[in-house]
């Protein structure tokens, strides 16, 4: 006889629908926040979550304002061709997003910042970044989320053509 999940188990087994931001500045270096995890020091470059009803460039470009402060001087290089996911560890399935989603979907967007640091602004009304900085692709996948890696390295891969 089958097991029956119940209506919790079911939902916490989908991915939630997001976007994720490769941003690069003048010299090619890519764009890292430092969330305000308290038990890890936690980098990661600009996502979110896809609102209902919000098309994917909508909430690229709401994520980028909502993370950076950024609203212009940017543009976007290309969108990845697949989406890719993530499964969040177990003690963060049943802290983040109320525990609906074991994870996030996301459709990447490799994007060239023109302005200057300045116009970078992580204390936004609601900051997720503590602190932020430009890195190599080197050190990108050096300091990431450990159970980000795989995907950073995949969405790595994908732009290598544009990347320095």
């Amino acid at each position: 006889m089958k097991k029956q999940l119940s209506t919790n188990q079911h939902k916490s087994k989908i991915y939630r629908k997001g976007v994720g931001i490769m941003l690069l500045n003048k010299e090619g270096k890519i764009f890292v926040g430092q969330r305000f995890d308290k038990d890890k020091s936690a980098w990661q470059m600009p996502q979110g979550g896809v609102d209902k009803g919000e098309k994917s460039i909508e909430a690229l470009k709401r994520e980028l304002e909502e993370e950076t402060g950024i609203k212009n001087n940017y543009k976007i290089i290309r969108k990845s061709k697949k989406k890719y996911k993530y499964e969040l560890p177990s003690y963060l399935q049943k802290k983040l997003w109320r525990g609906r989603f074991k994870g996030q979907e996301q459709r990447w967007f490799l994007l060239e910042f023109s302005g200057i640091d300045r116009e970078i602004n992580i204390q936004t009304e609601k900051p997720e970044f503590k602190k932020w900085k430009w890195v190599s692709k080197k050190e990108l996948i050096e300091i990431i989320v450990p159970f980000k890696k795989e995907l950073y390295i995949n969405v790595l891969n994908e732009f290598k053509d544009e990347l320095v």
